[in-house]
Order: C-alpha cells, then sequence, then structure tokens
C-alpha cells in the first residue's frame, strides 16, 4: 500500500509536496517513499521532484488502482476493493471471494477481462485500459423474489454516477443496458447463490461493465453497430478511475437506500427507460411476439400490450426495442 498511499497524497495536492512532508503522514523512511515515487514513475506517472521541494505529480497514466480510488474515497471502503490490470471476470473472481466469506460491500475491479460475462451466456468485450468493468458483494437477508429488481436499483446508480461527473444522464434499455444516443455503453449481470435447504440468498455479486474510452476502433465489427462508449458520444476522455470512484460512492448509497426507497429509484428509473412507449419484440421459448411497451410497475417489472389488446408484466426475459440494435422492423 506504500506505493498507493504516496500517490494517493500526491494527488490530493496540486504544489510540490516534500518527503519529509509524506514520510511524516504515512509513517514512513525517506527511503520508502523514494521506492514508492520511483515505482511510481515505472508505472507511468510523471513526477516532478527538486531539492528542498519534494515531489509534484504532473501526469496520470489511465489506470484504475487502489492509489488513484484514494484520492477520491475514503482509506477504509478502499480496503474493501480489489484492483487487478487483468482479470478472466470480475464476476468470477469476487464469487470465489464470497464463497469464502468476503463482506458485503466488497468490490473487485480490473483494467481488462479476458472472459467478461454478458446476460444470457453472452461475453462482454473488455479491451485493456478503456472501461471500468467492476463487481461488487451483496449479501440481503432475504428471499430470492425479494431481489428481482436489483439490477433495476443498480442501473439507478449507475446512470447517477456518470451523471455526477459527466452531467450526461444514459438511457437504459430494460433490464439491464446502459444506453446513450441509442447506443449501449454498458451493462449490468446479476448472479445469484442461494442456499438450497431455507431458500435464503447467500450472496450477490452485480457486475458492471462500462464503455469509457473507447474508440470505433476498439470494437470488433460485429459490435460496432451496437456499441458505443462516452467518448465516442461526447468526444471527452473521461477518468476512469474518478468515474469508478463514484461508482462505488452510488452503491453504497444503494445499499443504505435499500429497500426503503424503492419508489424513488422506481421512479428514476422509469424516467430513464428509453423501452417506453415503443413497440418491442418479446423473445419467448424461441419465438418472436411484437408488443408494445407501456409502463413500469412498482416493482420494476415491464408492462406490455399485445397486439390482441392482451396485457402481461415481464420480471426477466429479453427484450428488442424498435429503432435500437437494428430492429427496425
Amino acid at each position: 500500500m506504500t506505493k498507493d498511499a504516496v500517490l494517493a497524497i500526491l494527488k490530493q495536492n496540486t504544489d510540490f509536496v516534500s518527503g519529509e512532508e509524506i514520510s511524516q503522514s504515512l509513517s514512513l523512511t525517506r527511503a520508502a517513499i523514494h521506492t514508492a515515487v520511483k515505482t511510481l514513475r515505472n508505472e507511468g506517472y510523471i513526477i516532478e521532484s527538486g531539492t528542498n521541494k519534494g515531489y509534484r505529480l504532473m501526469s496520470s497514466p489511465d489506470v484504475i488502482t487502489l492509489g488513484e480510488l484514494l484520492s477520491n474515497l475514503p482509506e477504509k471502503r478502499v480496503e474493501q476493493i480489489t484492483c487487478f490490470d487483468s482479470l478472466p471476470s470480475t464476476n468470477t473472481y469476487l464469487n470465489a471471494l464470497a464463497q469464502e466469506g468476503a463482506p458485503e460491500g466488497q468490490v473487485v475491479v480490473a483494467n481488462h477481462q479476458s472472459a467478461g460475462k454478458g446476460r444470457l451466456g453472452r461475453s462482454f468485450h473488455s479491451p485493456e485500459n478503456k472501461g471500468i468493468y467492476l463487481s461488487l458483494l451483496l449479501r440481503p437477508k432475504t428471499l430470492p423474489a425479494d431481489t428481482a429488481c436489483i439490477t433495476a436499483w443498480v442501473a439507478v446508480a449507475t446512470i447517477r454516477a456518470i451523471e455526477k461527473l459527466t452531467g450526461i444522464q444514459p438511457q437504459v434499455k430494460w433490464v439491464n443496458d446502459i444506453i446513450l444516443n441509442g447506443k449501449k455503453i454498458g451493462g449490468i449481470l446479476t448472479e445469484m447463490s442461494v442456499e438450497s435447504e431455507s431458500g435464503q440468498i447467500q450472496h450477490l455479486v452485480v457486475g458492471i461493465g462500462l464503455n469509457v474510452n473507447h474508440e470505433t476502433k476498439d470494437f470488433p465489427p460485429e459490435l460496432s453497430e451496437i456499441a458505443s462508449s462516452l467518448f465516442i458520444e461526447t468526444g471527452k476522455r473521461v477518468n476512469r478511475s474518478q468515474l469508478t470512484a463514484f461508482l462505488i460512492q452510488s452503491l453504497d448509497q444503494m445499499i443504505l437506500d435499500w429497500p426503503h426507497e424503492k419508489a424513488i429509484y422506481c421512479q428514476q428509473y422509469r424516467k430513464s427507460c428509453i423501452s417506453l412507449q415503443k413497440e418491442v419484440m418479446i423473445l419467448k421459448q424461441g419465438n418472436q411476439i411484437r408488443a408494445f411497451a407501456v409502463d413500469i410497475d412498482e416493482s420494476f417489472g415491464l408492462i406490455i400490450q399485445y397486439t390482441n389488446g392482451m396485457r402481461e408484466t415481464l420480471r426477466s426475459g429479453e427484450v428488442q426495442v424498435r429503432g435500437l440494435y437494428g430492429y427496425v422492423n
């Protein structure tokens, strides 16, 4: 943690910070501070130094590390965050930690995923140092049916974090896609472990993938017409570590709000849902059925009306929206 703690101090100061000041603040030797600075420089940080001046951070690489997060989150919160350069899947790794007894609120973040997961067995494209790939551990003391809407709550928390940093409010395609200008910039995958004897939830792992600084060339051809990123849609680079910190703060607030602020989250989800008042295609057991998305109910279910006038409320499933992802007919 020495390197991360030194980085946090440098990021919190715009002027020079003396080695003695850093040493006293962290209870470390000057030699340890010098070693930490050298390591940071090797990782791409530009750190100016001068006799009788100390150190000043001039520029940082676009990476998500504990040191980066420490400049935006309390040290106690960062103790429950693990950062990796690369993982097969943050969800898979956190599920293993959960089985070992990791506490609620544990977060795993990776700068790259080699086998990122999407819904319905799909993969989530996760190129290196471009997006945010994050998983959060929840341990709600409830039955599975009571958490059916957790993905929608997480979508609201994600939209809030993006808006806080960028001023842009994305939309959500029911139930889990984050949309900006009609293209997908993120997705949410919730995985559940249930105790067979009691039916109680052992844990939930919620994975969030956000396309942040991707350029068009970063997407494979099959995704080029569907996916986009904050950078592509706005023309502005986003500080990924800062957005990660804001996302964690928003998720922490969500945990505090669960379940008594349900009406507020439902109201924002409904307001942000791009699926509403549009023609949709319901995929059921291999069949495609046309319908019209009418509303979101108080439990985040999608109320649809079929062409024969019959209505149904969907709690899960695959729904295509006219005008999105190539569905135009």
